[in-house]
């Protein structure tokens, strides 16, 4: 997921019985299914956001203490989301890529990656090279 998709998930978004988060591209929705330590977190963060704010009026599902009760109800900002990630010295993009080949490392299906991630096939395709360069994969035009 991008930083502006993450910022713009609501409440509703995540449906934890399921382990999927429901993410707004464009015109359509792209369900992401969760893994374990990602369902736990996003519990453990409906609590703590429960517990902090409990008369949030905010519907975003990510808030801060000056979003929380903000009469325009506006999603998190970048600057807010990217001090968590300054914390530990990577951008969100870098996760993302990271993340990305990882799975490319593991599958070498860029179909696969085009489905999981909601990426361009070509896209898909070079993470594919990049997790295995002596693989030779046909191009896609």
């Amino acid at each position: 997921m991008r930083a502006v998709e993450v910022a713009r998930l609501d409440l509703a978004d995540p449906d934890l019985a399921r382990r999927t988060l429901a993410v707004r591209r464009g015109e359509g929705i792209h369900l992401v299914y969760l893994d374990d330590l990602s369902t736990d977190l996003a519990a453990d963060w409906l609590r703590e956001r429960r517990r902090r704010w409990p008369q949030a009026t905010n519907p975003h599902l990510l808030i801060t203490s000056q979003t929380y009760r903000h009469p325009a109800s506006p999603q998190i900002s970048y600057c807010a989301m990217r001090a968590a990630f300054d914390q530990i010295g990577l951008l969100p993009r870098q996760v993302q890529a990271d993340r990305i080949l990882d799975e490319a490392r593991e599958t070498a299906d860029p179909v696969h990656l085009v489905r999981l991630f909601g990426i361009h096939p070509g896209i898909a395709v070079k993470y594919v090279h990049a997790a295995h360069p002596d693989e030779a994969l046909p191009r896609i035009r």
